[in-house]
């Protein structure tokens, strides 16, 4: 299959795109913000949309938007008592506008089922090469803040008490948070965003509590389970959206059995 181009810039794109998941993924995980995640995935929808609908590639339409609802939800999700009520607000704004442009762009519809459900192997050399230096931008933005996130996610108050500031903290993260859902949105679509995402973290987690392990844990899951997705797609001729998803949860399911029967101590 590797004599293929479009395979190997398939396995490429699943590499970039599975570090990037798998780290910004754990900390969503840890902070318990995998919805805002998935919404972030949902609002990338109505940037795709609108910037195919001017003719603007959609992978920037996806950026832009996601990174606006994740700032968003960064500010106002430190404002409010709930911070759901705040993605929600931002989510369903987000979906109306999508429809709106999806109503302009019928067009299109192979366009819109990719942005929908991803198409991995449609993936060419440019996007590759756009996904690694989005992905290094991100991965260099999480080096930065990874030491005060971390802080601020286990010991909040104490963070706070010693000048962390945990609302440009979350920001900055949502913000780096909402380019690694572009990012996978691209591959697995928006609506499937959870198994990069949020799948090979969760799994991770269950798996070690050591930080760093369970980072580095993380990323290697999402990098095997989507080439592990390609490899099946191209044996069975299946989407590999769906091997992905059907991997993603498979593991996570393995790993909770796993840590359910080891003994305890």
């Amino acid at each position: 299959m590797f004599e293929y181009d479009f395979m190997r810039h398939a396995f490429a794109a699943a590499a970039i795109v599975g570090v990037l998941g798998g780290v910004v993924g754990w900390f969503l995980v840890l902070r318990a913000q995998t919805f805002a995640g998935h919404a972030l995935g949902h609002i990338g929808f109505a940037g795709a949309t609108g910037a195919a609908l001017i003719g603007i590639a959609p992978l920037w339409g996806l950026v832009g938007m996601t990174l606006a609802g994740g700032v968003a939800i960064g500010l106002l999700g430190e404002r409010l008592a709930q911070r759901d009520v705040a993605i929600g607000i931002v989510l369903a704004f987000a979906l109306g506008l999508g429809l709106l442009f999806l109503h302009f762009y019928t067009a299109y519809a192979s366009e819109t089922t990719a942005l929908l459900f991803g198409n991995l192997l449609g993936v060419d050399r440019h996007t590759v090469w756009l996904l690694a230096g989005l992905g290094a931008v991100s991965l260099g933005g999480m080096a930065l803040i990874a030491r005060p996130l971390l802080f601020a996610s286990l010991q909040p108050e104490l963070a706070a008490a010693r000048g962390v500031n945990p609302r440009l903290v979350s920001v900055l993260f949502l913000a780096v948070a909402a380019i690694a859902t572009a990012e996978s949105a691209e591959i697995v679509g928006v609506l499937l965003v959870f198994a990069l995402l949020v799948g090979p973290a969760a799994a991770a987690q269950r798996l070690t509590p050591r930080i760093g392990a369970g980072v580095a844990l993380a990323a290697g899951l999402a990098v095997a389970e989507g080439w592990a997705g390609l490899a099946a797609a191209y044996v069975t001729d299946w989407p590999s959206t769906f091997w992905i998803a059907t991997f993603s949860a498979g593991v996570y399911l393995l790993t909770g059995l796993a840590t359910g029967l080891a003994p305890r101590r």
